[in-house]
């Protein structure tokens, strides 16, 4: 956004001298501590003879007895028939629930990677379950084609991305599940079964988002479209007018988002639009300076409000910030160096601004906060699982550095995402247990009895799924 931490530091304190700032209460807040006492960047010890893995931001933390990582869908097979104990499977770790936990075995799908098939009639492509975003995107361009969507990290991998309902955003794009044609599923018992719309429907429609409840998916089926450009408009505007506009907005883009600032009262807003003819090309991000900058803005002001509001509305700037075209991969996903906790909850669309402007009020009175919350818009689609089946949702995202508290999510905003209908990301932080999720999914149940029916022993659960599940559990 055109904006150094030197900037909105020089501003505040051009302001502060202006404002006579009371020195007391500027140094009892400058010395406040944000990290969470149980913070740790260090994977947890493990007993000897067990391994240790920990999730993208650390929360999530394990010493199972193995890490697994079959090379071919034989040896994938024959493992989990041959193993006597619990398997969850992990994609990249940038799921923040608590999915992938077990004590047992943590299986590592990235060797069943890379391309292994197109059929230029159809437009389908064949990719193994641990390929990445960022490998399947790449793979198809040079194939001249593309997904239709990507969200906004390109890190996951295929078999994460759909088992948690992964989204990008636009009113008429799906999330990436909905691209999915048909996948190959190892059973409890090292079955492969080969699974479509048309040779099982209901393990097809469960299994695109199946939280790696059913089974190992070891490669996918995907649909693909011709390569395509997008023109990308940045904006730097009032939240005001943004959440006014919101819905004509969405409408009238392919591709619309927005990120609001914290106690600042302003967004961030991205429009991508079809481009046709010569592209400009992107520059390197300024994102990890300018969240450096709104953290230190926090922690120097954050005890005044108005005077952080003020400064951040004159050291940011306005309007057109960036307008740049390149083709769709290039535009539309990143990676994330600076890691972070989130909460994301999925709303139906008549809820969602509503909803919007109560979690930005409550977010506001919060001097703690300073990472940008995400606003997406995502069409409807049908598997059973998907957060998006009974219509097209906003989606809104609220982030905590990642080592600061992030238990508010739980008491300040979850209630709020609630009361409006809201159903949570699978791999994002939530509070919700089997009696949620049957009310707020009219097939849970289907799936529930699925999924029980291909484990019965529960191979395939851990805490986190059982509770979920309602299903027994002894560690």
């Amino acid at each position: 956004m055109g904006v150094s931490r030197r900037r909105l530091l020089q501003g505040g304190a051009a302001l502060g001298v202006a404002a006579a700032i009371p020195t007391g209460q500027h140094l009892a807040w400058r010395a406040k501590d944000f990290v969470r006492a149980d913070y740790s960047p260090d994977y947890p010890d493990a007993p000897l003879g067990e391994d240790s893995w920990m999730n993208w931001s650390g929360a999530q933390r394990a010493t199972p007895k193995q890490l697994a990582s079959p090379q071919t869908l034989d040896a994938l097979s024959d493992f989990v028939a041959s193993s006597d104990q619990r398997i969850r499977p992990r994609g990249s770790g940038h799921s923040f629930s608590g999915l992938v936990p077990s004590e047992g075995v943590i299986l590592d799908v990235s060797f069943l990677s890379g391309l292994r098939n197109y059929d230029a009639a159809t437009g389908i492509a064949t990719f193994g379950a641990g390929t990445t975003l960022f490998q399947t995107a790449g793979a198809l361009n040079d194939l001249g084609r593309a997904l239709p969507n990507l969200p906004d990290i390109i890190d996951q991998t295929l078999a994460g991305s759909f088992a948690t309902a992964t989204h990008g955003t636009g009113e008429t794009l799906t999330a990436l599940h909905d691209y999915v044609r048909g996948f190959r599923l190892v059973t409890a018992v090292g079955e492969v079964v080969t699974v479509s719309a048309q040779s099982n429907p209901d393990l097809f429609s469960a299994g695109k988002v199946s939280l790696g409840a059913l089974g190992v998916i070891s490669e996918y089926d995907i649909q693909t479209v011709p390569a395509f450009n997008l023109r990308r408009i940045v904006k730097a505007e009032p939240i005001e007018q943004v959440l006014d506009e919101a819905e004509a907005r969405a409408q009238a883009h392919r591709n619309f988002e927005v990120f609001y600032l914290p106690g600042t009262g302003l967004a961030a807003t991205l429009s991508h639009d079809l481009h046709d003819g010569d592209v400009t090309g992107v520059q390197p991000s300024e994102d990890d300076e300018i969240l450096a900058g709104l953290k230190e803005l926090r922690d120097q002001f954050g005890w005044w409000p108005w005077l952080r509001r003020r400064l951040a509305q004159s050291a940011l700037p306005s309007g057109v910030i960036e307008d740049v075209s390149d083709a769709s991969l290039e535009l539309l996903a990143t990676t994330r160096p600076i890691k972070f906790n989130e909460m994301e909850y999925h709303l139906p669309r008549d809820q969602g601004i509503a909803a919007l402007r109560k979690v930005i009020a409550k977010m506001d009175r919060r001097k703690d906060a300073f990472f940008p919350m995400e606003i997406r818009f995502i069409a409807p689609d049908d598997a059973w699982l998907s957060p998006f089946s009974q219509g097209p949702c906003i989606s809104i995202a609220i982030h905590a550095a990642v080592d600061e508290r992030f238990d508010y999510f739980f008491s300040d905003f979850e209630p709020i995402f609630l009361s409006h209908g809201g159903r949570p990301h699978w791999g994002k932080w939530h509070s919700l247990k089997k009696i949620d999720f049957e009310m707020l999914y009219p097939r849970f149940a289907d799936f529930a009895a699925l999924r029980a029916d291909l484990d019965p022993n529960g191979k395939f659960l851990n805490p986190h799924l059982a509770e979920v599940f309602g299903a027994a559990y002894n560690a």
